[in-house]
């Protein structure tokens, strides 16, 4: 077994946190360059088994075919889909909107994303929204860190990171003009860095 099914393997067996539901979500693909990681699935991922899969990931996949000319279909079999967190935390009864991942949460689940960055060095990773950026930068300020190419390290692998915010119909971020500017931005830097998920 390879290191990358041996991955697979533990990731969907993990049952380590049992206030969320569901079981483990992840869009893999072997010998991707370009990672992107997100929040957490929500309940329509946990049925349809992959990420990004319902509202939020339709207004993503259109800033990539408007901003790259990429497909969804090209997008899910070029690049390997993670999360912070890979089960659906629930529902947040006061806001209404999905749970945030607890501390604890995001630490039993670190080690997933660890392994899939030592095993893909990656050279570009996509973070989306502030809980991916803090995993991977450190800050979760989007007016500081959208629109910039950072290069970040993680589990001893270092690569180009790019920060989106989140697609979430939820979000009002890119209703500021400013902030629309600041997406356009990173969407190119992608743009840019799109050869780097093809292997030689």
């Amino acid at each position: 077994m390879t290191a990358f099914d041996a991955h697979l393997t533990a990731l969907f067996a993990c049952r380590a946190c049992p206030n969320v539901l569901g079981e483990p979500v992840t869009g893999p693909v072997r010998d991707a360059r370009i990672m992107l990681i997100g929040q957490a699935p929500g309940p329509r991922e946990v049925v349809d088994k992959r990420p990004f899969a319902f509202t939020a990931g339709t207004r993503m996949f259109a800033w990539f075919r408007d901003a790259l000319g990429i497909s969804e279909d090209e997008f899910r079999r070029r690049v390997y889909i993670a999360a912070v967190i890979r089960c659906f935390p629930g529902r947040d009864e006061k806001s209404g909107g999905d749970r945030v991942p607890s501390v604890a949460e995001i630490a039993n689940c670190s080690g997933h994303l660890d392994r899939e960055i030592v095993i893909l060095r990656p050279s570009l990773v996509i973070a989306v929204g502030t809980l991916a950026a803090a995993q991977i930068l450190g800050v979760s300020q989007l007016k500081d860190i959208v629109g910039v190419v950072h290069r970040a390290t993680r589990a001893g692998i270092t690569f180009d990171a790019v920060v989106l915010p989140h697609p979430s119909g939820r979000s009002t971020w890119t209703n500021k003009k400013e902030n629309a500017a600041l997406l356009a931005k990173s969407l190119e830097l992608i743009k840019e860095r799109w050869h780097l998920g093809v292997r030689s």
